[in-house]
């Protein structure tokens, strides 16, 4: 269930700054019964950030696929093995 606080809330810095520690999701900020911002702990932040990141590389190699960009991999290991003499 989302977590939704009044802007007011952030008066109190500790109430708040414990409720994002605990939460392991988005907070949600309103101003005046609308969407003002977003807060997260850094944890959930960086677990996000990393799945993005991931699926960006995947959508990336699809586009490669679909443009392509590629290669056989066992030929491309082939060359890279005669290169460094493995």
């Amino acid at each position: 269930m989302a977590i939704i606080v009044p802007i007011k809330e952030l008066k109190d810095t500790n109430k708040f700054s414990l409720m994002c520690e605990k939460a392991n999701e988005p907070i949600y900020v309103t101003k005046n019964g609308y969407g003002n911002m977003v807060v997260m702990n850094v944890e959930y932040y960086n677990k996000v950030f990393e799945k993005m990141v991931v699926k960006q590389k995947i959508i990336e190699g699809l586009n490669d696929i679909k443009k392509g960009k590629v290669s056989d991999g066992k030929k491309f290991m082939k060359e890279l093995k005669e290169k460094y003499d493995i």
